[in-house]
């Protein structure tokens, strides 16, 4: 099989929406976070999409410190790539956001695609018990506030951290997001092959409905043609629904704690190792294969794990 027909697994391994309250099974402290990423990479995905978060709080972290024990382990142990989240938590600012990316240099970065109303509120009606204090207020404050990524936010995040060799997975929530980035492409800010992630059913975004996971591919192919490589997630229970539906139209897929907690009705899902699995097991029946790391960092144009600035690989000359 050509690496053409390969399929991206990413895993996004804990995220900033989900509250260390809802799982005892999401990943909180470095170390769990290392276990479950390298477990999802074990079972076949080739990018691990990263969040920190506070070790005796759970609350996100998005300071470099926070994320340099998760890199250096990780860097150790896997060879799956490594993305690194610019989207953080919709509390924070912006400079807050790209610390990690302008400080680490990865290989891939998340680049959100513009700023948007970001629902988790509606969680406080399933969750009414919580370990933290800042939890429900979390929430509660998602219903009046504004997940903040201006165009000028844009413009700037993509020199900062673009300047390292770092390309990005382009976080589109919603069909306006994908004529933004067509706007960074035509004034040259970036450059093919795009990583377009499409994101269904987060309130404020596009629903998952198939006739919405059809209109972002067909916007998406009309907009960018062959220069890019199209990728799906579904929020919540119907993650696996929406990676059908992406896959069924050619798409890569992404998984993982951060999206969704849930593996069946009423049944928690253990490791993202456990999604991971699944999601392998979907792509294969459909007569697909898995794109291995090397393989993917070929399809999406990477600089390879050597030019970072937490590996401890050498480059070759």
């Amino acid at each position: 099989m050509s690496i053409s027909d390969k399929v991206i697994i990413t895993c996004a391994v804990t995220g900033s929406i989900h509250t260390p309250s809802m799982s005892p099974h999401l990943p909180v402290t470095a170390e769990e976070i290392v276990e479950s990423a390298v477990g999802a990479a074990d079972a076949g995905a080739a990018i691990l999409h990263l969040h920190a978060r506070d070790p005796a709080t759970g609350r996100p972290d998005q300071s470099p410190s926070a994320f340099a024990p998760i890199l250096g382990a990780l860097a150790e142990r896997t060879d799956a790539v490594l993305n690194l989240t610019t989207g953080g938590a919709p509390t924070m600012s912006v400079a807050e956001r790209i610390e990690p990316v302008v400080a680490f240099q990865p290989e891939l970065a998340s680049m959100n695609m513009g700023s948007m109303n970001f629902g988790l509120y509606p969680m406080l009606d399933r969750y009414n018990q919580f370990q933290h204090d800042w939890e429900a207020d979390y929430l509660e404050n998602s219903r009046a506030n504004i997940f903040r990524n201006s165009l000028a936010d844009i413009e700037h995040a993509m020199k900062a951290c673009g300047a390292g060799g770092t390309r990005f997975e382009f976080e589109c929530y919603d069909i306006g997001h994908l004529y933004t980035l067509a706007h960074f492409v035509a004034r040259g800010l970036v450059s093919p092959p795009f990583f377009v992630q499409s994101v269904f059913g987060l309130l404020g975004g596009i629903g998952n409905h198939g006739e919405d996971i059809n209109h972002m591919r067909r916007t998406a192919d009309r907009l960018f043609g062959e220069d890019y490589q199209w990728s799906v997630l579904g929020a919540g229970r119907h993650q696996m629904r929406v990676a059908a539906a992406g896959l069924t139209l050619g798409g890569n897929i992404r998984v993982g704690l951060e999206d969704n907690l849930w593996a069946g009705k009423g049944r928690l899902c253990v490791s993202n190792r456990e999604q991971v699995e699944t999601a392998r097991k979907l792509v294969e029946s459909l007569g697909l294969s898995v794109a291995s790391p090397e393989e993917a960092r070929a399809i999406l144009g990477l600089k390879g794990r050597a030019k970072n600035r937490f590996s401890k690989e050498k480059e070759t000359v």
